[in-house]
């Protein structure tokens, strides 16, 4: 039977972790490596769906993307496993009946028995000898540092290496075979020396990428906390203001936080992204670092030697990548600093101050369902903006643009409403308005409305008592009801102006309206207190009341097809421009838009038949 020492001298280490397989696992091409080791090398490759054999380079696929699932090479781990069970004999004793060995020396190359053990350790020439215990072996924990034997000549060392054939020969074989091939040939220490030179010149050039981008990380945590802290200087400007004025502001303050918060969180996404690709990077190098760090244990011949060279070729193309360049994290810091809070000096003025230096983006371009049937739009209870069909029905958007749920299908739709308790107020084409439950039910209300004949069509809102308004384009006047139907309780003449749209605050009584030529505000007292208007031919202007009690107005320049948004204070004082000549497909048929802000801060601009929705970050 052959020996230990015979045995574990054929194939049974692993030519990667060059120790006696464990767990081996068969690939495509036949070649065998160890399970934990081809777990290693699976998590320096991105694609997790193949493995690529560090011998012969053939890919192995991994349909599930773990290596337990490949074949165990059951032989072999069979082999491994009698081996293991069975103790090598000594091989100083000349007895023929030699005795288990306890020990191995790395530098004699022999076992070594209990008595051959005692007797090497005395004698003062071998006394720095590496001498490795049996269990130590056994347990797999330290691979065994030998010459081999040539096989032609079994008395002999494998002490040079054929740099052609890539493989360790005796010096015989050296000098009658591969010399006289015209191989060339060295020592096998000079080969092993400048294999270790190699992975040396590679470990501090790993050292270097390592700090490099270590140093890249670092500084992109510097960015980040150059950007939290702005951004908490930002928000500490916008609690101060907000101290400075009146409980009205909050609606503004929570507003303002969430752009901060919305600025923050696209940032962070941005330099996330940047730090786990360089977080990547490092595992990358230090999986691969390790792995062709194993070749360095012992001398490499054929199969380890092929698996090592791909190893390190694999390490020195990844060290011949450009660093990575700081100036992307820099960009994304200074743009977040570009940023500045603007603070309203006014006492009088509804809103703490803006943010400026940023970019106001179109979030969603959407086309409506029913094409030319767009009569109003309104921001409903639970986020959503709910836009009305004359054709029938009311269409819920998401602050993204998609559309989530269509109600109301039978109803022709003039103007829509909802009131603090989330209960619904709907005006038909006919003129006549309805009241719905939260969930689109009907109710047992009636409303004496005017009808078409007598007012003409105008608009609808609801105050922050739940009083109703509605206004009629003929008579210019507006009628008050309460949520019990009945009668109006209260009218308002509208100065002259034509009431098209009107709007209602939510800390106070005043209303804006909509006249084709101008934005009005009038006060509770159904006096008139402000106008704004631009007298630009072909200019009209769509406004809209927003929750901290701002106004924005959209700018439309019909016949170009362009459009302007401006946010001003409830006293139709200009704040600052939001959105300036933003293209827009032209209506065809009708002049007829609509605008509103989400409670999040978008806003929502509708033509006849497309809704925009622009991002205000």
């Amino acid at each position: 039977m052959a020996t230990f020492h015979q045995i574990s001298s054929q194939n049974l280490e692993c030519p990667i972790c060059l120790t006696l397989f464990n767990h081996p696992k068969s690939l495509a091409c036949s070649h065998t490596i160890c399970r934990d080791c081809l777990e290693r090398i699976s998590q320096t490759r991105s694609n997790q769906k193949a493995i690529t054999c560090p011998v012969c380079r053939k890919e192995t696929p991994l349909p599930s993307g773990n290596v337990s699932v490949l074949q165990t090479n059951v032989p072999l781990n069979s082999l491994v496993d009698e081996v293991k069970t069975k103790n090598p004999t000594c091989t100083v004793c000349e007895m023929d009946e030699k005795p288990p060995a306890v020990s191995y020396c790395q530098d004699c190359g022999k076992y070594m028995c209990k008595l051959c053990d005692s007797k090497h350790s005395g004698w003062t020439p071998f006394s720095t000898h590496a001498v490795i215990a049996m269990s130590e072996i056994l347990s797999g924990k330290v691979p065994l540092k030998r010459r081999r034997k040539c096989k032609k000549h079994p008395n002999d060392d494998e002490e040079c290496f054929c740099i052609g054939c890539r493989e360790y020969v005796c010096c015989k074989c050296g000098m009658l075979r591969h010399l006289q091939a015209g191989h060339q040939i060295e020592e096998a220490a000079i080969h092993e020396e400048k294999l270790m030179e190699n992975i040396k010149e590679l470990q501090e050039r790993t050292k270097s990428k390592k700090t490099t981008i270590e140093n890249h990380i670092d500084f992109i945590e510097t960015q980040r906390n150059e950007i939290t802290n702005w951004m908490r200087r930002l928000n500490d400007d916008i609690d101060k203001s907000y101290e400075e004025y009146m409980q009205l502001l909050s609606a503004r303050r929570e507003t303002l936080n969430c752009q901060v918060k919305r600025l923050s969180e696209k940032f962070e996404k941005e330099l996330q992204s940047m730090e786990e690709e360089s977080r990547q990077t490092i595992h990358y190098m230090n999986a691969t670092e390790d792995l062709a760090t194993e070749g360095v244990k012992v001398p490499l011949e054929k199969d380890a030697l092929f698996a090592h060279d791909t190893l390190c070729e694999n390490l020195k193309s990844f060290l011949g990548r450009d660093d990575p360049d700081d100036q992307s994290p820099r960009d994304v810091a200074e743009r977040a600093q570009k940023i500045s809070f603007r603070k309203h000096v006014k006492v009088n003025e509804l809103c703490l101050g803006e943010l400026e230096g940023y970019t106001c983006d179109i979030k969603a371009d959407v086309e409506l369902p029913i094409k030319v049937s767009m009569n109003c739009m309104t921001r409903a209870p639970d986020g959503k903006m709910a836009v009305g069909s004359s054709k029938g029905g009311i269409y819920l958007y998401s602050l993204d643009g998609e559309l989530q749920q269509t109600v109301l299908k039978d109803v022709t739709i003039r103007q829509n409403e909802f009131l603090s308790d989330g209960r619904y107020v709907v005006r038909d084409t006919n003129e006549k308005m309805s009241l719905y439950t939260p969930r689109w039910e009907k109710l047992d209300v009636t409303f004496e409305t005017m009808s078409y004949n007598e007012g003409g069509t105008g608009g609808l809102t609801v105050d922050r008592d739940d009083n109703i308004y509605v206004s009629y384009r003929e008579l210019k006047k507006i009628q008050v009801f309460t949520p019990q139907g009945g009668k109006a309780v209260r009218e308002i003449m509208c100065d002259g102006y034509t009431p098209e749209q009107i709007f209602s605050f939510h800390t106070t009584g005043k209303l804006i309206l909509r006249d084709p030529s101008a934005v009005v505000c009038f006060g509770g007292n159904g006096k008139k207190e402000n106008v704004l208007k631009k007298e630009e031919e072909g200019m009209y202007a769509w406004p809209a009341v927003c929750r901290d009690d701002s106004i924005i107005v959209a700018w439309v320049k019909h016949e170009k097809g362009l459009v302007s948004i401006d946010r001003y204070t409830r006293d139709l004082e200009h704040i600052h421009n939001i959105i300036t000549d933003f293209k827009i497909r032209k209506p065809e048929k009708r002049h007829w838009y609509y605008l509103q802000e989400f409670e999040s801060g978008e806003i929502a601009f509708c033509i006849p038949d497309r809704l925009y929705i622009f991002d205000v970050i």
